[in-house]
């Protein structure tokens, strides 16, 4: 009754106090028992003013600083919630497992990375069952299963069963982590099933999702949820490309995003936002499906590091036949532009107009040729030039160099002559770096 007259600050027992319960408890009019308890909380605070309203302010020199601390360095940051976001077909689930097998086993990352302490991983998935689908991929990936847990139901306080709700039952979900020895690892999938409200309003995602962030700080453990990619995208930002508001990016630290290409099945993982690291640069994968006595399930067979930004490493994955036709066109016709020196960007645009190449061509093009970008003065703009002749190396810009085309073979990344303990050589005398153009090679810098 205190809280509906809106009380505060507490003062209620006081005042309360004043009233003469006795005889109120002879009247049944409640607007009566109101109008008294006004009464005497206007008396109260008469004479017992409450206290102002406060900001509080820390000095910065109070606050002890601490370092991000990482599970996957550069990629995946403990008491931090992370986005995996993907087009269907491209194995985000997958990935999640291969990334949780190493965190209970402990070991080394695809890019080279050792990581030194396991620990227990959480999953809650509405997708897949746990028995016939992500237990066999488990299996497939190595996990040390005794550290790995499933989220199933919950009880009420009657003891009924209720199916877990990620957007209700996250404070309860807390409580257990203690209790297995702490989680290293939460996996989400998918991330939207935490909202109760509508997943496109800033304000509904914001709340759902402020929990879920919280819990991560305070236990410590990195939290991965899964994503997809919005329909009609294709070609816009990889981070504004997640399904659903804004603010799902906004909130995550990290924002990785994984793509296919339909016909040469090559896939890659990308790094589209980060607040805390390096957003660009990427790895190479594969999905392979292994048998394993009765039971059959995907693995991840991690290729070598690519760079470049998520947008050009996804562009190049998921440009169809002809879009790649004419962007090799585009790259010959750079290459012919500069082939006698360097060249002002401006004269480059309108030679590129002339020949029907647009501004965006172009720069893919200077960037998949590492073409260096040189500023000439402040009002003389800048010039482009071809790189120095080096020695011929792997174009680690290009992921289609770590695949094996399967029409050329069904023999997966592992049996690939470039392909030694996990990582791609980057030696030009494996298989991998046959045929591949020393035009192409050497590094680039600037900006235009």
């Amino acid at each position: 009754m205190a809280r509906g007259l809106g009380t505060k600050g507490g003062y209620v027992t006081e005042y309360l106090n004043d009233v003469d319960f006795s005889a109120l408890a002879e009247v049944n009019d409640r607007a009566k028992l109101a109008k008294d308890l006004r009464i005497a909380r206007q008396e109260f605070y008469a004479d017992h003013p409450p206290a102002k309203a406060q900001v509080m302010l820390t000095r910065a020199s109070d606050i002890v600083a601490e370092p991000i601390v990482w599970l996957w360095p550069g990629w995946l940051p403990a008491g931090k919630l992370s986005i995996l976001a993907g087009s269907p077909g491209t194995g985000k689930t997958t990935l999640a497992l291969s990334m949780a097998s190493i965190v209970t086993t402990g070991g080394a990352w695809p890019d080279g990375a050792v990581f030194r302490e396991p620990g227990n991983v959480l999953m809650w998935s509405s997708e897949d069952d746990p028995a016939d689908t992500l237990v066999p991929r488990l299996m497939a990936a190595g996990a040390d299963r005794d550290r790995f847990y499933f989220v199933d139901q919950v009880t009420d306080t009657d003891g009924e069963l209720l199916p877990f709700d990620p957007a209700l039952h996250i404070d309860l979900l807390a409580a257990r982590l203690e209790a297995i020895g702490g989680v290293r690892l939460l996996i989400i999938d998918p991330l939207v099933s935490a909202i109760s409200g509508d997943a496109h309003r800033v304000n509904d995602v914001r709340r759902n999702l402020q929990s879920i962030v919280d819990l991560a700080a305070r236990h410590r453990c990195a939290v991965l949820g899964i994503s997809h990619f919005a329909k009609g995208t294709k070609g816009s930002s990889p981070a504004e490309r997640v399904v659903g508001s804004g603010a799902f990016v906004a909130l995550a630290r990290m924002v990785m995003v994984a793509g296919k290409d339909e016909t040469a099945e090559r896939r890659i993982l990308a790094r589209a936002k980060s607040n805390i690291a390096p957003d660009d640069g990427g790895m190479a994968y594969a999905i392979e499906m292994v048998s394993m006595d009765d039971l059959e399930a995907s693995k991840v067979i991690w290729g070598g590091v690519i760079e470049g930004s998520a947008r050009e490493i996804l562009g190049d994955v998921e440009q169809d036949d002809d879009e790649k036709s004419g962007q090799e066109e585009a790259e010959g016709f750079l290459a012919s532009l500069l082939a006698s020196g360097p060249v002002r960007t401006r004269e480059i645009k309108s030679d590129a107009d002339g020949a029907g190449y647009n501004w965006k061509m172009m720069q893919r093009a200077g960037s998949r040729l590492k073409v260096e970008k040189r500023k000439l003065g402040m009002k003389e703009g800048w010039e482009w030039a071809l790189p120095k002749e080096t020695a011929p190396e792997v174009d680690t810009k290009n992921p289609e160099l770590y695949t094996v085309s399967p029409s050329a073979s069904n023999v997966p990344f592992r049996n690939h002559a470039g392909f030694q303990g996990g990582v791609f050589s980057n030696s030009p005398e494996g298989d991998i770096g046959k045929g591949v153009d020393s035009s192409e090679k050497s590094g680039g810098g600037g900006e235009v």
